[in-house]
């Protein structure tokens, strides 16, 4: 049953969590953030290493190398672009780029053959992504013009897109021993070392501990970072890693929508089409079973 869900529940949760890092940034700089909420996983998922056998020392630092990529090298390089004033939409853009480099990569490095009717998805998907976010865009003197964006917070949003990109191939070739959520403790602790060392290097690590804070970092520890990640890494392990990726390409149209039903944003026609698009694409890609 869980894994029929398993998509769906991931895509709304991994959703959520563009909300609860806008308000959780408000309050704290991003590696300081990201510290507190990845030691906090961690403690929670501790209790596991005490069932069974522990994963081998090689396995558990695969697993410490893929939580520093796909947690504080994805995470706190997006909320860094943001708060340099990348516009939100732009660093979406960016970051939307994961499946089609997950899928250039997945063929040579995985052995996954991509057909041309899954590269038709992954282009539906970029475009349908692109009208989703359009109007968020905000062309003008803050946002694309020339010169406008800090060249640091476009790096940043590579590094974010390449992070993601190589920490989910790396885990779909070494993730597959052990138990899921012992792995997902040694990921936390790869995870918190990175961020730790980052905000100790480069932050004041001041924190404003509203109450509004605390319920935020609540929900990303509970629900995104042991929730959402538990579904992502439990479809990473048993379907093709160019599969998983393409549910990336829902989350901008769900988050629009949740901030249409949610916060009162206007949806506009042009970013129905794009969702639209986007769920033929992913229902193009998600169809494509590896001959």
């Amino acid at each position: 049953m869980l894994t029929r869900i398993a998509p769906l529940l991931f895509v709304v949760l991994w959703s959520t969590g563009f909300i609860a890092s806008k308000i959780s940034g408000d309050h704290a700089e991003p590696f300081t953030f990201l510290s507190i909420r990845f030691a906090i996983a961690a403690a929670l998922l501790f209790p596991a290493m005490l069932k069974g056998p522990l994963p081998s020392l090689r396995s558990a630092g695969n697993a410490a190398l893929v939580g520093a990529l796909i947690h504080s090298g994805y995470i706190g390089p997006v909320m860094w672009a943001l708060r340099q004033g990348m516009a939100p939409g732009v660093v979406a853009m960016v970051v939307c780029l994961q499946p089609l480099a997950t899928a250039l990569l997945a063929g040579p490095l995985l052995g996954e053959h991509i057909t041309r009717r899954h590269w038709l998805g992954l282009a539906l998907g970029l475009a349908g992504t692109a009208l989703v976010l359009a109007p968020k865009m905000e062309l003008g003197p803050h946002s694309l013009a020339p010169g406008a964006i800090d060249p640091l917070a476009v790096i940043a949003a590579v590094v974010a897109l390449a992070s993601i990109t190589v920490g989910t191939l790396y885990q779909k070739t070494t993730g597959s021993q052990g138990s899921l959520t012992q792995l997902a403790f040694y990921q936390y602790i790869g995870a918190t070392a990175l961020a730790l060392v980052l905000a100790f290097t480069t932050e004041t690590r001041a924190v404003d501990w509203t109450m509004e804070f605390v319920l935020a970092l609540a929900w990303l520890v509970v629900v995104l970072s042991i929730g959402a990640i538990g579904l992502l890494l439990m479809m990473i392990r048993a379907s093709a890693v160019s599969r998983v990726t393409s549910l990336f390409f829902l989350v901008p149209a769900t988050t629009a929508l949740m901030g249409w039903a949610l916060l009162g944003d206007r949806l506009e026609t042009v970013q129905l089409l794009g969702m639209a698009l986007v769920m033929a694409a992913v229902a193009m890609i998600r169809g494509w079973k590896r001959p």
